[in-house]
């Protein structure tokens, strides 16, 4: 299973794919906020999105788990 993880510690603002979507790598599957800069953070992989592991609002530390790519 292929993972898209945070590549540094902030809060979730905005989550851009849902369960079902085909991703290709360099693909934005989420926004955060870390610093008051809002970042993107890309998919490095292409596949589709089995599941969402984080919500708006959630604070996530570098490296935790946000996407599930078959």
């Amino acid at each position: 299973m292929k993972q898209v993880c945070s590549m540094m510690a902030g809060v979730v603002i905005e989550i851009l794919v849902k369960p079902g979507d085909q991703v290709s790598d360099g693909t934005d599957v989420a926004i955060l906020e870390s610093m008051k800069m809002q970042l993107p953070v890309a998919s490095s992989e292409s596949g589709k999105v089995e599941e969402v592991k984080v919500s708006s609002g959630d604070f996530v530390n570098e490296g935790d788990l946000i996407i599930t790519l078959s």
